[in-house]
């Protein structure tokens, strides 16, 4: 299974990814506690630790193309939660 991981420098971690989380439980599985978080796609998974200072997200997928995917829709996703924060997303995989 490919595997990616971002660390997102940003102060505002655990409000993203409660926002994340907030939004995804209405369709998919989420489980949080925290500063911890994992939601379920039908083609993978997001892990997500909030620290003081970022944000590290991981992401595992069934294939390459399921990967890539879930990076586009995790880009998309935190821009929108993150509002008027710039955030820098680079994937290591």
């Amino acid at each position: 299974m490919p595997i990616s991981r971002a660390d997102i420098v940003t102060e505002s971690g655990t409000e993203l990814m409660n926002r994340l989380c907030k939004h995804w439980a209405h369709k998919l599985h989420v489980e949080q506690d925290e500063g911890h978080a994992r939601v379920a796609f039908d083609e993978g998974s997001c892990l997500m630790q909030a620290q003081n200072d970022k944000l590290v997200v991981a992401l595992e997928a069934l294939d390459d193309a399921s990967l890539d995917r879930l990076e586009q829709v995790v880009d998309e996703h935190l821009a929108r939660m993150a509002g008027e924060e710039k955030l820098d997303i680079v994937w290591e995989n």
